[in-house]
């Protein structure tokens, strides 16, 4: 494969200035009313209707919808052959770290060599987040708000998940499936 002459420290610093960036959306949700209210205003006719009608089956259809939305953007927004290409690379080095296992100098070189995956298979798929980011912060913290006006729903998945690890463990297992069935990388 030939070497990828992309600079990884630019795309690094526009991670870290576009987390800045959430973290200050996340922030100012309290303080700035126009973000909170703009995000009740999308989301409660919307999702509120779901989780009101229903609250296990809406957040179920919530969560799917999302991580669809999700994985679709990783499909698109990523270089899909790119990520296979540097999968298969690491495979091909884990399985050669298998082989001198015993030998430190070779196991520091293939180390080496792995570290060098890092940089390129972060800014490949770091970049859906930039895209995704903020709504799903808004999309949380509106979340949090929904389930503080009535606590009983924040407890009621399967009586003991909160509305925090439902969406953790659901948004793994749909994630997982439409990972799959869109064959994405």
């Amino acid at each position: 494969m030939e070497k990828d002459n992309t600079n990884p420290m630019k795309g690094m610093k526009t991670l870290f200035f576009s987390f800045i960036l959430i973290f200050f959306v996340a922030l100012l949700w309290d303080k700035v009313p126009i973000i909170k209210q703009t995000a009740h205003d999308i989301f409660n006719p919307t999702l509120g209707v779901l989780l009101k009608w229903n609250t296990l089956y809406g957040m179920i259809i919530i969560v799917a919808i999302f991580s669809l939305i999700t994985v679709l953007i990783q499909k698109y927004f990523t270089d899909q052959v790119m990520l296979r290409e540097i999968k298969k690379e690491q495979k091909l080095l884990s399985e050669e770290m298998k082989k001198y296992k015993d030998h430190p100098g070779k196991m520091l070189e293939f180390q080496k060599k792995q570290l060098e995956f890092i940089p390129r298979t972060m800014e490949l798929t770091m970049r859906p987040v930039l895209y995704t980011a903020i709504p799903f912060i808004l999309f949380f913290r509106w979340f949090g708000d929904f389930f503080a006006a009535d606590p009983y729903k924040a407890y009621k998945f399967f009586g003991f998940m909160t509305w925090f690890w439902f969406y953790l463990v659901f948004t793994i297992i749909f994630s997982s499936i439409f990972r799959k069935w869109l064959d994405v990388a």
